[in-house]
């Protein structure tokens, strides 16, 4: 798990794909390095709704994972956010926009039903 915080710069609409995935992509700038640097992340299936509390300017709090992939060759490095935290100019949280379960409970060990028949 990792956590950055910035401002939103830009909100992307919700992209529908014909297989039934769904993804909303935004970009938050981080401005406690020498040079702000813009990331852009992503949000999956029923995650996307996170967003829509949300605006451009505000500051946020993101926590996500690292997704890598290989595609044809190619190596792509995807910034996965499953959780928002609006915060104050202090930099603290205002309030969370999570899923009922978060990535670390799902890594749970105890949350996992291994009762293969076989």
């Amino acid at each position: 798990m990792h956590q950055i915080s910035g401002t939103i710069k830009v909100i992307q609409e919700t992209q529908h794909f014909p297989s039934g995935f769904s993804k909303r992509e935004f970009v938050v700038t981080t401005e406690h390095e020498k040079f702000p640097q813009h990331l852009k992340f992503e949000l999956v299936k029923e995650k996307c709704a996170l967003l829509s509390e949300y605006q451009i300017g505000q500051q946020v709090m993101v926590s996500f994972d690292l997704r890598g992939n290989e595609f044809n060759g190619k190596y792509y490095v995807n910034l996965v956010c499953w959780q928002l935290q609006a915060q104050d100019a202090s930099g603290k949280a205002q309030h969370s926009s999570a899923a009922e379960t978060s990535t670390a409970e799902l890594r749970q060990e105890s949350n996992f039903d291994d009762d293969i028949p076989f």
